[in-house]
Parts: structure tokens; sequence; C-alpha cells
């Protein structure tokens, strides 16, 4: 049986409550162990490897990134941003008993030192199923406006 588009709008959704929440630790348990989380700074970029990217994590890198931003030391995480995000506009484009592709939009607004910044970004994530239940194999956070360097950020997009 193919993995519905509910139970992976369930685990994105997840996902983002665990970020606005800060639930950082419970956020890595959310990926597979070779999953990636990224941030192109081209859009348009396929091949994350070859080009600079925002954020191209694996499990290692992930971790750190927790770590940099629950540890206080980080000038971009003092003080810490509040975030909310928003999702919609859910769509399957591929789906087995194994593995689906998922694609979303996000309009997320951060308060932080007393500034409202706004993010509008197309999601695409790869899930896949595991002996755990469903995780983040592939997170690709395309931004709207990627020429707006994120100079500043103190949370995960």
């Amino acid at each position: 049986m193919s993995i519905t588009l509910q139970d992976a709008i369930s685990l994105i959704t997840l996902e983002a409550d665990m970020l606005d929440h800060g639930d950082f630790h419970d956020w890595l348990k959310l990926y597979t162990p070779e999953g990636r989380y990224v941030v192109p700074i081209d859009p348009d970029v396929e091949d994350f490897e070859k080009v600079l990217n925002y954020a191209y994590d694996d499990a290692e890198m992930r971790e750190k990134r927790v770590v940099r931003l629950l540890s206080g030391r980080s000038i971009s995480a003092a003080p810490p941003a509040r975030t909310v995000r928003l999702l919609s506009r859910y769509r399957m484009l591929e789906s087995s008993d194994t593995h689906c592709t998922l694609r979303c939009a996000q309009m997320l607004q951060e308060l932080r030192q007393g500034r409202v910044h706004d993010y509008a970004a197309n999601l695409n994530y790869r899930l896949e199923m595991t002996e755990d239940g469903l995780k983040i194999a592939l997170k690709v956070v395309r931004l709207l406006i990627s020429t707006e360097a994120l100079t500043a950020v103190s949370y995960i997009l």
C-alpha cells in the first residue's frame, strides 16, 4: 500500500510544529540517518553538491546546527527568534509503499528583536518508510526571494 498524502502531511506538519516550538532534539529524530536538509541559494538548482547553499546538512551537520542554536553562543541565535510556519498546497508527486515525494508551500513569520520578517518558500520532501515509521530523507527549502541573504537566521527553515 502506498504512503498516503495524509500520512505525509502528518509528518511534515509535525516537523513544522517542532521547529516553531524549539523541539530541535526531537526534530533530529524525524530524519533518516542519510537524510539531507537543504536550503539552496539558487531555487532552480537540483545538484546541491556542486553549488553553494545556505544549508546542505547531513546528520552530523543537523546535530551541530541544533547544538549551536541551543548553546546561546551563536550571535545569530541570541536572542532566539520566535517563528510561526503555515504549510499549504500539498501535492503528492510520487508515492509507493517505501517512499514518497511531496511538494508544498510554506509561509514563515519570524519575530526577532522586535522586528518581523516573512519568508515564503516552496518545500520539497522525499519521505521514506523505515522500521520506525515515516522519516524525512530529503527536505529542500526553495526560498521565493533567495537574493535576500539569510544573514541572521536563528532557526531552521
